[in-house]
């Protein structure tokens, strides 16, 4: 009774927009949200929102982030992504087109929602704040954080993004507030920003033979006040995971519901959302069966770089080396995980020690030491092993990129003194300026990091414009010689 009186009281000044629109303010929805009467068949649209305190593109804050500092298999927000909905809670998009075929257990889809809550889905969209452990029969999501998101005040949330490429699209939740957050903090919220990549399977943009990939940057809450939440923490645990919606076809990463780093697996106790910073891991959402391992590369994602002789750069305890965590676990309930790591080229220079333990879930704590090694990359191989029916691996590899080596740190290695070569500008975007001073007619050629040319340009003056467009972002050698044998090395960087 007393919740058919305070939808009666609520209904009053509720006004519908279309059949399945709602004019609601942010105050009623509360009610109704705090009752458990919201009609999750139809859209709220909040008339007390200002839509204008915040442009419909990506703050500046947003577009300056550089996710080389982060985790590499974050993509840097900018403007020519598009905001998947107006600021919400509990909302979803339109029914949003890809020009691709996404296998979801062996379901092919070329469309989607977005739904503001962490997640996406096929079939409907879905408003449900709170979320349900894995497996789940009711829902059909891919979900890199299901938990309760209110981007309805701006000037403490961001909003949700996307970005559709021929072959994969990008989803973002950048700097999402949870609910009720401004009335515990005011004038400030917690905030959690993470991504979503789903791909034909094929696109580089993931490792091969994947099609989905979860990454995440700060992540600072787990709980809305709805959800038993207190300060954004608490109550029901937030779920980060696969469901297909039959009960069958799952896999489960963890649920989080508290601050700090403690992660015991996907099963058992609740783990710690602090866990997730920076964490990345890709997997394959087309198996069907015994859904294989998953590996996850804390803080690196696929690949990490070294700046040999630079001790700044350097996570160990000496120089010319690179300390890393791998996570590996079995995302299903009731069985067990094993890994080995090596190194096929260098087997002698990496180290390891099992930092964590549990059936679910084993964290090695890895060394690599790069003292000696030319330029170029040195993959670590992790194969992952469950105990499921039948047995299913993962292979997975992590790359040591040895940027320059300590020779090179001035950024000049010539054999001929007496002249001078100039490279402008330096870092450069598009076209480059050469200018040298050899007599006769020289030759640019344009190397990478990977030891591998490029580029081959003939000069005939002192002074040329070289067109860079077509190379890729990173750093490379440019050596200019000539027929007298004379030759220079000069390093820039290509933005």
């Amino acid at each position: 009774m007393k919740k058919l009186l305070l939808l009666l009281c609520c209904s009053t000044a509720v006004a519908t927009q279309a059949q399945n629109t709602i004019n609601i303010t942010t105050q009623q929805y509360d009610i109704l949200k705090q009752a458990n009467q919201l009609d999750y068949s139809k859209h709220y649209n909040f008339t007390d929102v200002d839509f204008t305190k915040r442009s419909m593109r990506p703050s500046q804050k947003a577009i300056d982030r550089s996710p080389s500092a982060i985790c590499s298999c974050l993509i840097p927000l900018d403007a020519t992504f598009t905001v998947a909905m107006a600021p919400n809670d509990d909302g979803s998009s339109v029914l949003i087109n890809i020009p691709f075929n996404f296998n979801f257990y062996g379901t092919t889809y070329t469309s989607l929602y977005i739904n503001n809550n962490g997640n996406i889905s096929f079939t409907a969209p879905y408003g449900s704040f709170t979320s349900n452990p894995f497996p789940d029969p009711t829902f059909e999501m891919i979900a890199p954080f299901w938990a309760d998101v209110d981007t309805r005040d701006t000037t403490i949330s961001g909003l949700v993004y996307y970005k559709i490429f021929p072959t994969y699209m990008v989803i973002k939740w950048d700097s999402v507030a949870y609910y009720n957050g401004l009335a515990h903090f005011p004038g400030f919220s917690k905030s959690n920003t993470f991504q979503l990549i789903i791909s034909d399977g094929v696109d580089p943009i993931l490792p091969s033979g994947d099609n989905a990939g979860f990454c995440y940057q700060d992540m600072q809450w787990t709980t809305g006040s709805v959800s038993g939440g207190v300060n954004g923490f608490s109550g029901i645990p937030a779920t980060v995971g696969v469901n297909k919606g039959d009960g069958i076809s799952y896999f489960q990463v963890g649920r989080f519901n508290n601050k700090g780093v403690v992660f015991d697996g996907p099963y058992g106790n609740n783990d710690s959302v602090d866990w997730l910073d920076n964490q990345g891991m890709y997997f394959d959402v087309a198996t069907v069966g015994n859904f294989p391992p998953v590996v996850i590369n804390n803080s690196i994602c696929d690949t990490i770089d070294v700046y040999t002789g630079d001790t700044t750069h350097s996570m160990a305890s000496f120089v010319d080396s690179v300390q890393f965590f791998i996570g590996v676990t079995t995302p299903e309930d009731g069985q067990t995980i094993n890994a080995t790591i090596t190194s096929p080229t260098y087997p002698a220079n990496l180290s390891y020690t099992l930092s964590k333990n549990t059936p679910t879930y084993k964290e090695y704590a890895c060394n690599f030491v790069v003292a000696g090694l030319p330029v170029g990359l040195y993959p670590i191989n992790i194969t992952a092993t469950d105990n499921g029916t039948p047995v299913s691996s993962t292979l997975r590899t992590v790359y040591i990129r040895n940027i320059y080596e300590a020779p090179l740190i001035t950024g000049i290695n010539s054999s001929s003194q007496h002249t001078t070569i100039k490279i402008y500008p330096n870092p450069a975007n598009d076209n480059i300026i050469v200018k040298h001073n050899f007599a006769t007619v020289s030759n640019l050629s344009l190397t990478n990091i990977l030891g591998q040319v490029v580029m081959n340009v003939q000069l005939n003056t002192q002074q040329q414009s070289i067109d860079i467009s077509g190379l890729n972002k990173g750093i490379f050698f440019a050596t200019i010689s000539n027929k007298a044998g004379e030759s220079e090395i000069i390093k820039f960087v290509k933005k």
